[in-house]
């Protein structure tokens, strides 16, 4: 779009741009950057554009882009090329990610890139690493509270060590997925310590102030993230006798984005690991960006332009990288990360569905899909060019986000209801077999959340405990139900790492004083690879698990509708323990799949009736894509055994 104000402006910074820039070869560069100033410059002006600075950060903000452009590889600058012409590469069926942390995987980078084999054998292909940043030794929310943005730690490996892991990534055709802390840094970060030492140019990256009238105006509508571990959203500096916003934790500072010289830092460290090989970059905790007194200080409309303003930025320098939205917020809100008032992606390409996940292990617990239904109901149709992140576990608790809404037309009240499902999960209702452990309990709400490892939450480790072989084979049946359920919706399957062998709850984190206090580490586990091992060795869990896992993605990768364009139909049944939706290729609408989730302990019906429109009139037979049999069917009623998933297509 051309536009006088932006064009003018644009033609200014290019006169002005520096020679050392102005002499390389930026034909792409500024074709992109044409096609996207008026956006960057809208969006910039709207932030920023009251700032008597406003021009030179702008004239700061197109060098910025250069020069990670001048330095991008030229294979990474062709991969973009290629990306550019095949965009919607990403919503291939072909994509299947796991989430670990490379020490508790593999003790550091070189030892993950020894592994790489084993996610071949597996059939995962995009591998998210979870924080590998410079970060303090002692407490680090888990490698969350960042000391150096350009930095790995020592203690995982070098730069030039991931240098060598990506490479043999991409010659391995396995996507590499990073972590970007965008809401805050550790306050040993350099910016923090020149902060305490009164640089007011450091101050000014902080919301610090000299008493707590102002924090009090925050904390009055601010709610706790961590009530149990770090009441309260600020913290006193004794060093700076001052008090600075800690929404996290009291060592995790927040950054202002109020100040454009923030922004463009951290557009700089986002482009800086693009260019080191990075696929897919997850920015965590982007509801939080932008703080404002009298509200909640998430999800703000300005967090949006945040992210709007860094993804166009990022289509000038390095258009073939993606964005992951680690919001993890109700289904009204998490949709909008997508990006608003848009018709296609244009904030994050990827977000996670939590709502999803939650849903899940809710039929988990009541052995029936009624939630699950309903909920599924009220998820927001996501954009074109975008798609779910979908999962079972990951590295963070279980939140009980359910709308309340929903959970009443599921026919349960509400709060009895997140009861019931913390109790179960936690193993003190009676029935339960499973193992989980609370996290973030808040003693004035009586809320909570759940940590575990899926094998422990599911049943499994009981099981073993027990040497109780029903019990054993249904929790196997389950966790591949649930890994069905990924596989098949519509998305990004990401599994996490363990998950696929089994591996159970690890305690001894409550030997290390700086993790203790935090639940959340016994599903952070260190993977025991003579365990790993025994999945080669038919009849063991191990084995049973990922030979199965490995088949299931291996189908699923040559299933076409499973891709993601929003061809999904959700299906009502008369059958409360069944999960049902129509998958169809938006290309060939007769070319379809079933998928039917039993979440009972008993074998189910399903009239054929309440699946004839899914069926639009054909009356072929039906087979299991996955087990390649065909399914029980007497009488127009099809049979699903217990805990067993079908992906049936006509033949």
């Amino acid at each position: 779009m051309y536009e006088q104000v932006s064009h003018t402006l644009l033609n200014e910074i290019l006169n002005q741009i520096k020679p050392e820039i102005s002499r390389q070869d930026l034909r792409h560069f500024y074709t992109r950057l044409g096609a996207n100033f008026y956006g960057i410059y809208s969006l910039f002006e709207k932030l920023y554009g009251q700032r008597d600075d406003f021009d030179a950060q702008a004239q700061k903000l197109v060098e910025t882009m250069a020069r990670k452009y001048i330095k991008r590889s030229d294979k990474l600058k062709q991969l973009d090329i290629d990306r550019e012409k095949d965009y919607n590469w990403f919503l291939s069926p072909k994509w299947v990610g796991m989430a670990l942390y490379s020490d508790g995987f593999s003790g550091d980078l070189n030892g993950l890139k020894s592994r790489l084999s084993y996610f071949q054998e597996l059939g995962v292909n995009l591998l998210h690493i979870m924080p590998i940043l410079r970060c303090p030794q002692g407490a680090s929310d888990g490698g969350y509270a960042v000391s150096d943005f350009r930095q790995i730690d020592s203690r995982i490996g070098t730069l030039e060590d991931l240098h060598h892991l990506s490479e043999e990534m991409q010659d391995r055709e396995i996507l590499l997925t990073l972590d970007i802390v965008l809401n805050h840094t550790s306050d040993e970060h350099e910016w923090a310590k020149k902060a305490r030492m009164g640089d007011p140019v450091y101050q000014d990256y902080y919301y610090i102030f000299k008493n707590r009238n102002v924090p009090e105006m925050f904390e009055s509508s601010m709610p706790e993230i961590f009530p149990e571990t770090a009441p309260g959203n600020f913290t006193w500096d004794n060093e700076m006798g001052q008090w600075v916003m800690t929404v996290f934790h009291n060592y995790q500072w927040d950054l202002n984005y109020t100040n454009p010289a923030v922004f463009i830092e951290m557009l700089d460290i986002i482009l800086f690991w693009a260019n080191q090989g990075a696929d897919i970059l997850r920015l965590d905790a982007v509801a939080f960006l932008w703080k404002k007194i009298g509200s909640v200080c998430q999800n703000e409309r300005e967090a949006h332009l945040i992210l709007q303003l860094l993804k166009d930025c990022c289509q000038v320098t390095c258009p073939g990288v993606l964005f992951i939205a680690e919001a993890i917020v109700a289904p009204v809100e998490v949709i909008k990360y997508f990006g608003e008032d848009a018709i296609i992606a244009k904030e994050c390409e990827i977000a996670y569905n939590a709502t999803f996940m939650a849903l899940m292990w809710d039929a988990v617990a009541t052995k029936n899909a009624k939630l699950l239904t309903q909920g599924i109901k009220s998820l927001p149709v996501k954009l074109d060019r975008a798609t779910w992140l979908n999962y079972i576990r990951c590295h963070d608790d279980i939140g009980l986000g359910f709308d309340d809404l929903d959970i009443a037309l599921a026919g349960y009240d509400p709060a009895n209801h997140r009861k019931f499902i913390l109790d179960y999960f936690t193993g003190t209702y009676q029935e339960s077999h499973a193992r989980g452990i609370p996290f973030g309990q808040n003693d004035k709400t009586g809320d909570a959340r759940i940590s575990g490892s899926l094998a422990s939450l599911i049943g499994l480790q009981y099981a073993v405990e027990l040497g109780d072989e029903e019990a054993i084979d249904n929790a196997i049946q389950s966790i591949l139900l649930l890994h069905s359920l990924i596989c098949s919706f519509g998305g990004l399957p990401l599994l996490y790492y363990g998950d696929e062998i089994g591996t159970m709850n690890d305690t001894n984190y409550l030997n290390e004083p700086e993790k203790q206090n935090d639940s959340r580490w016994a599903h952070r586990p260190t993977i025991d690879w003579e365990k790993a091992e025994r999945r080669h060795i038919p009849g063991t869990v191990e084995f049973k698990l990922f030979s199965a896992i490995k088949r299931m993605i291996a189908i699923r990768k040559e299933i076409d509708v499973f891709a993601d364009f929003n061809n999904r139909e959700l299906i009502d049944s008369d059958n409360p323990h069944l999960f049902i939706f129509g998958r169809y290729n938006i290309v060939k609408p007769t070319e379809q799949v079933l998928v039917i989730a039993n979440f009972d302990l008993k074998p189910q019906a399903l009239d054929m009736q309440d699946v004839q429109e899914w069926a639009r009139g054909h009356r072929g037979d039906l087979v299991d894509l996955y087990s390649g049999q065909q399914p029980d069917i007497y009488d127009n009623t099809l049979v699903i055994p217990p805990l067993t998933f079908y992906w049936l297509q006509e033949i």
